[in-house]
């Protein structure tokens, strides 16, 4: 599946700029804003790479570990979206001080 191969890619690539730019910021709550959005990206490469192994391969040792893959992928971006949703106040505070 081409269109699955395509999205992993952005997210992987996503999940890269994400983690540089983890590393570049000084602010906690930035930080820890980022990094949710680092795990979103990242499971969403796990998930999508689970599923697009469902399409390669009909084996039943393949069906467990892209299951597995899914179900990993989905606590990961579910994870990474509370988090998200909890930090982008603060950093958003954070930001408005520090400029201050």
């Amino acid at each position: 599946m081409p269109f699955l191969v395509i999205l992993i890619v952005f997210s992987f690539a996503f999940y890269l700029f994400y983690k540089t730019k983890y590393v570049r910021t000084k602010l906690p709550a930035e930080k820890r804003w980022i990094s949710a959005k680092s795990n979103i990206a990242l499971g969403s490469f796990v998930g999508l790479f689970g599923i697009n192994q469902l399409f390669l391969y009909q084996t039943t040792i393949t069906y467990i570990i892209a299951g597995i893959f899914i179900i990993l992928g989905g606590i990961n971006v579910w994870g990474g979206f509370k988090a998200y949703k909890y930090f982008l106040p603060l950093a958003a505070k954070e930001v408005q001080e520090a400029q201050k």
